[in-house]
């Protein structure tokens, strides 16, 4: 799809991640590495275990395909101006070094506009290109402590834990991926390049679901919850020990989960763990009883003891297999080995084999351009002499306009929106962000179950006070109508020849139950590009494996490595595919918009969202593949840091993030704590706040930030730099703050123009001011139920 593009990769192990998506999609890839190659050459885990510059698996997971040439930017003049000749016919460049590094090599987008006005300079750093904290010494640890998701997982009783897949880079190259399809698709009308400026903690933020925006909505945060919620005196649990491990059961309540908790108490009855009386309670007003004080919390606690049993009568094969037949909400915890093992994704052909190890494969199924099998990781300058001596390339960009225009970079991309509830509403977030308008298909008949979701305006549950559903889809017009009726169906068929993407993230077949497959769509629009977006896919034993990014993530391996070794799992928060997985689905639709602005040619996304967010685990993968180690939890050890740790600060429930990647950042440490162990360096950092320690170590170059929950993030002086908190006027809640976009656009910017859509806010502007219908039309529609 992106095969007319040329990108130069100047990354760390920090952005690597945005070439390797950028190389799956088609594009070249040429990863311009210093002499002794990038540091992600010398990270653990090694391939048996020796290390060199070609054997880290970490370097191996996130550089296939790439091609690589040396050449000292640092220290050779001549290198340099080999570099600008290189710069001259690229499309792309991608780096991830400290704002203002390369500026100072002459390198900076300034300098290198002046070389070539069509180029796409991506930029990744940990807080964004400019603000008070743009500078600051960061590694993964301590931007996701910024970030949000750290202080709500965990056990309370310990330090907030980490996620160990570097989640937080990772989020911010994919996001960067994506940012960079929709500049290229701008730049095919401009003609003109721009600086995209993608900050790693703005990335990271969105994996808190939304709890970032509890206290400026006047609602109470989260804390942690050992892997489940607390919900006032109510402790809500998600993971539960088995015969064989954990597994991942959804025990909630309401209209849109508690129909699956009672079918797993009819399983439950009829094993013989629970009565009658437990049987037929109110599932779906559950939560209302607890609160409400008709339930007595024992009770509660009593039904919790019955599913406990339950879970551990079994093995997680067979509670997986039982959960399939039954269509409960439950999904196993599985190790790095056990994915390797899962059917659906050997059915689906996700692993690509190269010389014996297997890695992450493509996480989407395209109708008419695959994604690309890649070859292993260069050899450190192993292209150097053929990339130098191929003639002077041109960038596949054309004329450039005048003036250079401002507008968002997707505007005029017009898209049809059937997504519901987190993952695939994110990715449709970001379109509306660019720039598109994006028409949101809901119905009163099926409330979306982001509605039931917190933060709650003032803490008033409603299905129009949902901060996060505010914020997932900030931006879009709201229609009401029924796909189930042939009156709504023909509206739907009349957006669709309006649009230029369809997207859905129902459970597989559901759209084709109402005609509405991509195979119908192409009969109404035959050049229109539609994306399904489901935990596994469209097709295989687990297709209907219906469910939450909970159980994708427990399936996909992330939360048997997050927590403690002498506890069970304990995160990562939430529905962490929902988050990971739709900067994937962005690059890949855009890819194919691309595409099709070259060929007229539409087509067909079967997108997975546990296939992409598994490449956020490709080096605990290989490691498991090559070495046969199979990692466990560790807390917030690390391989490659020392010291790396959260640590109590004063205050309540405060802490600091500690991470040490050199000696020089050791010695500083060791300056001001003394010794370099755990217990002295909190001794140090308890008898500081979180911004005291932070401050101190910042000053001599220690990695370091405060862990921060909503009530710091709010008021967070770098978030406030890049105004991340919006505040919007609402009809039923005054006013509702939510989050900003999480890119940056020198020229085209992102922005957000408006909060979510109450339910049907624009069904009457999209019938008549996009569809045109008139009076007569419009009545009979509004009157017939078709609309609801």
């Amino acid at each position: 799809m992106l095969s007319p593009y040329r990108v130069l990769d100047l990354t760390n192990e920090r952005g690597q991640l945005a070439g390797a998506v950028l190389a799956m999609l088609g594009a070249e890839v040429i990863a311009v590495e210093p002499p002794g190659g990038s540091t992600s050459r010398t990270l653990a885990p090694f391939a048996g275990g020796l290390e060199g510059p070609n054997a880290s698996l970490h370097h191996w997971a996130y550089n296939r395909g790439k091609r690589s040439v040396v050449l000292d930017l640092a220290g050779s003049p001549a290198d340099r101006k080999t570099f600008l000749d290189l710069v001259r016919g690229a499309d792309v460049l991608i780096e991830s070094a400290l704002p203002g590094e390369w500026a100072a090599l002459g390198l900076g987008y300034e300098n290198l506009k002046q070389v070539n006005p069509a180029l796409v300079y991506a930029s990744l750093s940990a807080f964004g290109q400019a603000g008070p904290k743009a500078t600051w010494a960061a590694t993964d640890l301590t931007v996701w402590a910024a970030a949000g998701p750290m202080a709500i997982t965990g056990d309370n009783d310990r330090a907030p834990v980490r996620v160990p897949s570097n989640p937080a880079w990772a989020q911010g190259a994919t996001e960067l991926a994506g940012a960079i399809v929709a500049a290229l698709y701008e730049r095919a009308r401009s003609g003109h390049g721009q600086h995209l400026d993608v900050s790693a903690q703005v990335s990271a933020m969105q994996s808190s679901q939304s709890n970032v925006l509890a206290v400026p909505n006047n609602a109470d945060q989260h804390t942690r919850g050992a892997g489940g919620a607390q919900a006032g005196s109510f402790f809500i649990r998600l993971f539960w020990p088995c015969a064989d491990g954990f597994v991942s059961v959804l025990f909630l309540f309401g209209s849109a989960i508690g129909p699956a908790t009672r079918r797993l108490m009819e399983w439950v009855h009829e094993e013989g763990f629970c009565d009658e009386v437990m049987l037929n309670k109110d599932w779906i007003a559950y939560t209302e009883l607890l609160f409400g004080g008709i339930e007595p919390p024992e009770e509660y606690e009593r039904v919790k003891q019955a599913v406990g049993k339950f879970c551990m009568s079994k093995t997680k094969l067979e509670l997986l297999d039982g959960a399939m037949a039954r269509r409960c909400l439950i999904a196993p915890v599985k190790t790095m080995a056990e994915v390797y093992e899962i059917d659906q994704l050997s059915y689906r052909g996700y692993w690509q084999e190269v010389d014996s190890v297997r890695y992450p494969g493509a996480w989407a199924h395209m109708s008419e351009t695959p994604l690309r099998n890649l070859g292993p990781a260069p050899l450190l300058g192993a292209d150097t002499a053929a990339v130098l001596a191929e003639p002077r390339r041109t960038p596949a960009a054309p004329p450039a306009v005048s003036p250079a225009p401002s507008a968002r970079p997707l505007e005029g991309l017009k898209v049809l929106d059937f997504c519901w509830v987190v993952a695939g509403p994110t990715a449709t977030r970001i379109l509306t962000d660019l720039g598109a308008t994006v028409v949101r298909v809901e119905s009163s008949r099926r409330i979306d179950t982001a509605r039931t979701l917190g933060p709650y305006k003032d803490g008033v549950t409603d299905l129009e006070r949902s901060a996060q559903f505010s914020s997932l889809n900030a931006g879009k017009l709201g229609l009401s109508v029924d796909p189930s009726t042939p009156e709504g169906r023909s509206v739907i068929h009349d957006l669709v020849r309006w649009a230029d993407v369809v997207t859905e993230s129902f459970s597989p077949k559901a759209m084709k139950a109402w005609g509405l497959d991509y195979e119908n769509l192409r009969q109404v629009n035959p050049s229109i590009v539609m994306l399904s977006s489901c935990l596994f896919g469209q097709e295989g034993p687990l297709a209907g494996f219906a469910g939450f990014g909970t159980m994708a993530a427990a399936m996909a391996g992330f939360f048997g490595i997050t927590g403690w070794a002498d506890r069970p799992p304990c995160g990562p928060y939430g529905a962490f595919t929902d988050y990971v997985s739709p900067r994937f689905a962005v690059a890949t639709l855009l890819a194919a918009l691309d595409h099709r602005r070259r060929t007229g040619v539409g087509q067909y996304i079967d997108f997975a969202q546990a296939e992409a967010a598994t490449h956020l685990l490709a080096p605990a993968l290989l490691d498991c593949d090559v070495n046969h180690n199979v990692w466990q939890r560790e807390g917030n050890a690390d391989p490659h840091h020392h010291p790396h740790g959260v640590f109590r600060s004063a205050g309540e429930d405060r802490w600091v993030a500690i991470a040490c990647s050199t000696d020089a950042q050791r010695a500083a440490l060791a300056a001001v704590v003394g010794e370099l162990d755990e217990v002295a360096i909190e001794e140090w950092t308890s008898k500081r706040s979180p911004d005291e320690a932070t401050e101190l170590l910042q000053s001599l170059g220690v990695p370091s930030h405060g862990v921060q929950n909503s009530v710091e993030a709010v008021v967070d002086p770098q978030l406030l730099h890049r105004n991340h908190f919006r505040q919007f006027d609402h009809p039923m809640m005054e006013t509702v703050v939510i989050e900003g976009p999480r890119m940056a656009f020198s020229r085209s910017n992102a922005d957000v123009l408006a909060r979510g859509p109450m339910l049907g806010e624009h069904t009457v502007d999209v019938l008549t001011g996009i569809l045109g219908y008139d009076e007569d039309r419009l009545v009979d529609l509004l009157t017939s139920g078709a609309m609801e």
